[in-house]
Formats: C-alpha cells, sequence, structure tokens
C-alpha cells in the first residue's frame, strides 16, 4: 500500500507518476534486545498510514492475546510475524517492510537483537544505505549496540540515526540522553560514521517520530520521518567505473550473442571500450538491449543485454569493465570474514566462494586476528565460531576479478557455501589483492606429468586409505605397494604417522590442525603425481570436506578413495598402539572415534570390511582396480 495523498483521488496517473520518480531509501533498525525496534517501524508504518483497516484490526486482536502493552495496540506486531517472536516478544528473523511518504520510498528491515542472531542482522544491513540504532534509554550503551555499530560500519553504512528510544521511561530527561549520546559518540569516533544524528524518541507514545514532541521543548530536531525523507546519502554508483557481472550468455539464435547481467556500477553507452575479466580480451559495445528495446545509455542497477563489436570469449561469472578504469584481477586477498554457522570455519578447508555472478572455491589459508567487536581490540585465533569477524588471507583455485568493498559492495562483497549441505555459513568483504598474488606466476615445464609417468610404463594416481586408527589402513597400503613394487611400478607411501615426524610435525591434533595436516599431504600427494608415482597414502582424515579436497586437486580418474571399514569396538580391541585406552582414560585429546568424530565416506570407490576381510585379499582387490583403470599399463 502507498501513502495516502490528495494526488490519489484527483489524478492518480500523475500520483502513480510522481511516486515512480522517488528517490527509495534502504535501512535498517538495530541495537540490543528490547530496544524498542520492531515498534519503532510499527510506529512509523501506522504514521505513515501504510496499514490496511484488516491488518489493524488483526493487530488490536493479537494485542489483547500475546501484546506487551496491556490493553493498548502493540505496533510491534505489524513487524513481529513469526509466532516464535511474538510468543517471546524478540525478534528473530530480518522483517522487511515497504512504506512511502509523499518525498519518499523506503524499505526498512527489522534486524534481531539477540547476538545469536546476528548473522540475521548481517543480512539486513548488506544492503541498507542508513542505519537507525536504538538505544533504550533506560540501559544505555551496551555490548550488542556495540556489536550492532561495528557490523554496520564494516558493511559500509556511514549514515547512522542514534534513536534514543524509551524517553517517557525515564521522564524525558534530557540528562540521560545527552549521557548516552556522549557515551556512543566516544565509542563510535573510530568506526568512519560520516553523520550521526541523536534523536531522543519514544516510539510507543510517538514522541519525536513524525514532529517535534512538545515533551522534550530541550530537542530542536529533527524528528525522525523528517530526517528519513532528507537525508543524502552518498552513493552514486553512477559515477563509479561501469561493472556490469555476466549472469548470463544469450545466444536465441546464431546471428545473436549477447551478456546480460545488472549493472553493478557506472553507465554504458554504445562505443565505449570495455575489457572483459579475467581473460583481458578488449571490445567495444556494439549495442544495448533491453527487453523495450535498445537504449542510449544504461546507467547502475538496470538489467541489460550488451553485444559487442568482437568475437571474445565472456562466459557466466565474469566481469565486463571499463577499460580505463579497471577491477584487480588475483586468487590471494585478504579480507574480512564474518561466520554465520553453527560449525566452526577452520582455515585450509574449501567452500564455494559466490562473489557477484562467479562460482569458485575458496580457503582461508590463515586467519591474521580476530576482532573484538565490543573492544574493537585484535586477538589470536586459529578458527572462527558463530557470530565472529576476523581479518583473513584467503586464496581461490583461480583468478577473479574484484573491487575493494569500499568502493563497491556488489563486486566486492561475497558469500561462503558449505560444499556438503550448500548451506550458506560465511559472509565477507574484499580489500586487497596480496601482493604475492600478482609475483608468483606458473613455470611453464617441457617434461609433464603424463611424460614421467609414461616413462615408468604406468599411469600416475593417488590411492587415499581413510578409516578409523587400527582399521588396518597401513598394513593394507604396505601389502599393496609389496604387490606393485614386485611388478616393477614406481611407488611411495605418505603414512599419516611418518608425515608428522617430519613435514607435519608442528601439528597436534585438534580440528583445525587435522584439516592443516590433511591440505599438506594431498599437496605433497600432487606433486608426487607429477613426477609420474602411484601414491599411496594412508591417513585417518576423518573429515569428507578435506577428503573431498584432496580428490579435487587431482584429474579426473586419478584418486582412488579406499575405506577401510573396521568397526569402532574392532579397531579398539586391537588397539596395537595403546592410544584408545589413553583417550579413554582421558590422557589423549580430540581422538578420533573417542572424542573427535569421523565422518564416513558416502561414496568410496573401494570399501573393505576390516573386521572380516583379510589384508591380502584387500590388497588384491585394490591392486586389480587399479589395472582395471589402466594404471599399471606398460
Amino acid at each position: 500500500m502507498s501513502h495516502k495523498s490528495d494526488l490519489i483521488a484527483e489524478d492518480i496517473d500523475a500520483y502513480l507518476l510522481a511516486h515512480q520518480h522517488k528517490s527509495l531509501l534502504r535501512f535498517i533498525t538495530c541495537g540490543s534486545v528490547d530496544d524498542g525496534k520492531s515498534t519503532l517501524i510499527g510506529r512509523l508504518l501506522f504514521d505513515s498510514q501504510m496499514i490496511f483497516e484488516d491488518q489493524l484490526a488483526a493487530v488490536e486482536r493479537d494485542s489483547k492475546k500475546v501484546g506487551t502493552q496491556g490493553g493498548r495496540i502493540d505496533l510491534a506486531l505489524l513487524v513481529d510475524g513469526l509466532a516464535a517472536e511474538r510468543e517471546q516478544g524478540i525478534t528473530i528473523d530480518v522483517a522487511y517492510r515497504f512504506f512511502s511518504t509523499d518525498r519518499r520510498k523506503f524499505i526498512v528491515a527489522d534486524t534481531p537483537g539477540h547476538e545469536q542472531y546476528t548473522r540475521n542482522m548481517v543480512t539486513g544491513a548488506s544492503t541498507a544505505s542508513l542505519a537507525v540504532i536504538l538505544i533504550d534509554a533506560r540501559k544505555g550503551v551496551l555490548t550488542q549496540t556495540r556489536r550492532h555499530s561495528f557490523i554496520v560500519s564494516l558493511l559500509g553504512i556511514r549514515e547512522v540515526v542514534l534513536a534514543v528510544n524509551k524517553m517517557d521511561a525515564v521522564g524525558y530527561d534530557q540528562a540521560v540522553f545527552d549521557g548516552i549520546v556522549a557515551d556512543y559518540r566516544a565509542f563510535a569516533a573510530d568506526l568512519g560514521f560520516r553523520q550521526i544524528v541523536a534523536i531522543p524518541l519514544s516510539a510507543l507514545e510517538g514522541d519525536n517520530v513524525t514532529e517535534i514532541s512538545p515533551h522534550t521543548p530541550w530537542f530542536t530536531g529533527p524528528a525522525l520521518m523528517p530526517h528519513l525523507e532528507t537525508v543524502e546519502v552518498e552513493e552514486d554508483l553512477q559515477k563509479a567505473p561501469f561493472r556490469l557481472p555476466v549472469q548470463w550468455v544469450n545466444r536465441p539464435n546464431q546471428d545473436f550473442r549477447g551478456f546480460a547481467g545488472q549493472i553493478a556500477a557506472g553507465r554504458v553507452k554504445p562505443g565505449d571500450v570495455v575489457r572483459a575479466l579475467p581473460s583481458g580480451r578488449e571490445s567495444t559495445v556494439a549495442r544495448v538491449v533491453t527487453f523495450d528495446g535498445d537504449l542510449g545509455e544504461a546507467i547502475a542497477g538496470q538489467s541489460i543485454t550488451l553485444t559487442l563489436a568482437d568475437e571474445i570469449d565472456v562466459s557466466r561469472g565474469d566481469i565486463l569493465a571499463a577499460a580505463s578504469a579497471l577491477p584487480q584481477v588475483a586468487d590471494q586477498f585478504q579480507v574480512t570474514l564474518i561466520w554465520m554457522h553453527e560449525e566452526a570455519m577452520l582455515p585450509g578447508r574449501p567452500y564455494l566462494m559466490k562473489i557477484g555472478s562467479s562460482t569458485v572455491t575458496g580457503t582461508i589459508t590463515e586467519l591474521k586476528h580476530k576482532v573484538n567487536v565490543n573492544t574493537l581490540i585484535h586477538e589470536p585465533g586459529k578458527q572462527l565460531e558463530l557470530n565472529e569477524i576476523a581479518v583473513c588471507n584467503l586464496s581461490t583455485d583461480r583468478p577473479i576479478a574484484f573491487d575493494p568493498y569500499t568502493d563497491n559492495r556488489d563486486t566486492g562483497g561475497f558469500v561462503f557455501i558449505d560444499k556438503l549441505n550448500n548451506d550458506t555459513v560465511g559472509a565477507g568483504l574484499m580489500h586487497f589483492a596480496l601482493r604475492r598474488a600478482e609475483n608468483v606466476h606458473w613455470q611453464a615445464l617441457d617434461v609433464n606429468r603424463e611424460s614421467r609417468a609414461t616413462l615408468k610404463g604406468q599411469k600416475a594416481c593417488v590411492v587415499w586409505f581413510t578409516g578409523l586408527s587400527g582399521a588396518g589402513k597401513s598394513t593394507i597400503a604396505n601389502l599393496v605397494e609389496k604387490r606393485l613394487h614386485a611388478i616393477g611400478r614406481h611407488t611411495v607411501i605418505l603414512d599419516g604417522d611418518n608425515v608428522r615426524h617430519g613435514l607435519n610435525r608442528d601439528l597436534g591434533f585438534t580440528e583445525p590442525d587435522r584439516v592443516e595436516n590433511i591440505r599438506r599431504v594431498a599437496e605433497v600427494a600432487r606433486l608426487m603425481t607429477d613426477a609420474g608415482l602411484i601414491v599411496l597414502v594412508s591417513f585417518i582424515s576423518p573429515f569428507r570436506s578435506e577428503r573431498r579436497l584432496a580428490r579435487e586437486r587431482m584429474a579426473p580418474g586419478e584418486f582412488l578413495e579406499v575405506y577401510v571399514n573396521t568397526p569402532l569396538e574392532e579397531a579398539e580391541r586391537r588397539d596395537a598402539k595403546g592410544l584408545y585406552r589413553k583417550a579413554r582414560a582421558g590422557q589423549l585429546a580430540h581422538f578420533t572415534g573417542i572424542d573427535s568424530p569421523y565422518e564416513p565416506p558416502e561414496q568410496p570407490d573401494i570399501v573393505v570390511n576390516g573386521a572380516t576381510m583379510e589384508p591380502e585379499a584387500a590388497a588384491e582387490q585394490i591392486v586389480a582396480e587399479l589395472s582395471a583403470r589402466g594404471h599399471l599399463h606398460r
């Protein structure tokens, strides 16, 4: 529903035309629990006449059942739509609402105040240009106030309204208001806000929401709504260099080939010189095509299809950019990462990374430091838990084009996605390419891995043995190598215990160290296959993600996963090294199968029943499989 206007009755076409050309302000409300965020939005909707009569009647009924204002209408119920929110009187999910006035259109995101829902607040802030940070006048600046203010700053919001709410509960005391504002400004001095406008409010009573209240004669304004209607948000992406993340290559027939997407920044017109990245090929814009016909010029925010004068290779995920002002292209970066999943982020673990329209594999190579959002102090850490924030080094499996997040949110922001369950687990902000990304290049070699393997009369591959400690992995791997050696094949074994005496002697058995342990071994195995060898890897390797990483480092068909499936009871009965006994006694922490999980392979190439199958028979089965796949040819 739109704001009521006399034009609606007088000239509906004129009203719709005026409404279409109003500017749009996206903003969020955030703050600590029960600061009155939902009530404030409900008040804005109510006062801007954005509520249908049946909605108002429903809220009046619900106010009597689950409202928190006695017999009065509870405006927060206009926003708190989830049953759990109404029952608890809190906000859990991000709630978006549209409303408008005669001067402007608005989309407001009501974000949760509880710390456990900080990730939801990040979602709401990612598209906002202004933040209304609420503070309960009775409580002052709280931990969650600081957390949300830091995240608002981190996500590039520079306009802030400091709404000191519930002034009616402190008798509209100016001294209380001034003290809170002074405390907040002292904390926010280093957050880079362009403007902080402090307003004393009572969302419940409507004081200083749409007009100056007589209850605060000491406050000269502005009220909240007039400020939102007139605030200038300096976010003119039309003046930035042209960027078009390609979402689709449009090829309806052999005579048309266009590149479709939404312009992330700048403007474009026929004749402009653009460069496709990361390939670096240049061409000239021939046409700017839309559903309604060709355009003479298109600007940021418009969805278009570009045709080019030359046939150059452009695919989904590429960026078409102004040739005179290019984004950076790299595969190693420094980023800020906000973790949004219950399962911790572990350096070395690969995730799907979506930036713009491109999807690559991204890995955090180093967690440089965490940021304590309450004090802004840098703290050390090896992994990132839910709602934690850190500055990290990031590596991708191929070069990508990007802009720093401070320059462009669309080409500088990314999300991490779990490869196994497709959950969105993190959100990140690109800062800059690491210098080593520009200085490290692949050296071209004349003798390749296939040549080395052919000289040995075999096809290189990795045979990866996984299973519990005591399952029989090393025994079977040793027998496989003996059989291959007997028929003149060139092999090497990478055994978990042996590798920890040298290459991985600096690693322990915590989850982050286990991830790094397997990452290093996978890279070594890959290098050894470059030498033409058949590499037998015997590691517990308890996590599917890292075994998947190892498989992805190899060419298709060159990775054979062998699951030595020995029940825990049988492995513990064998216990040749006495490790299970120590783990049960509490003398050995992070032991797989006891106090650290083992994730069985879902689709192994070979399954060996370690309890019933003799090691010699298992070795024969594996050698036969290698022969059938052509790895033992002469």
